[in-house]
């Protein structure tokens, strides 16, 4: 059962993902993040060959879902947070290391891209939900 509430700017359900402002808010998080991230590596003098041999890396949590949706799920939303791309550069910039440096800043450019055309983190009950909606389908 769906309940459904207004407000000013959008329809708040119990749907399990943003709409309306906050949905566009968290997408242009995730430009944000791309953009600063590219921007970083360009100043760091990366190489462009690593980053985009490397930029869809995450993905390859994918293949957790051979295993099963619940695996699936969380294997992709560990690869698909910013917690391990900070935890790297942290660690990096700690210990002066510019290739973990670089690492870091490649793994959040692609979470902020996927954010930024629509792809969130992922529930497990329903893989084509994410917290920032339904893949392929367009959601206000």
């Amino acid at each position: 059962m769906m309940t459904n509430l207004e407000t000013h700017d959008a329809t708040v359900t119990d749907s399990g993902y943003a709409l309306g402002s906050i949905r566009q808010t968290l997408r242009l998080e995730g430009f944000t993040v791309l953009a600063i991230a590219v921007a970083s590596y360009w100043q760091l003098d990366g190489s462009w060959w690593r980053f985009f041999g490397l930029l869809l890396w995450p993905d390859l949590a994918f293949l957790a879902y051979i295993k099963n949706s619940r695996v699936g799920a969380q294997i992709y939303n560990l690869l698909h947070s910013y917690v391990g791309p900070l935890a790297i550069g942290l660690s990096g910039s700690l210990m002066e290391q510019k290739t973990l440096i670089l690492f870091a800043l490649n793994w959040a450019a692609h979470i902020g891209m996927d954010r930024f055309v629509g792809y969130g983190l992922k529930y497990p009950e329903q893989p084509e939900v994410t917290h920032l909606g339904i893949k392929g389908k367009s959601v206000t």
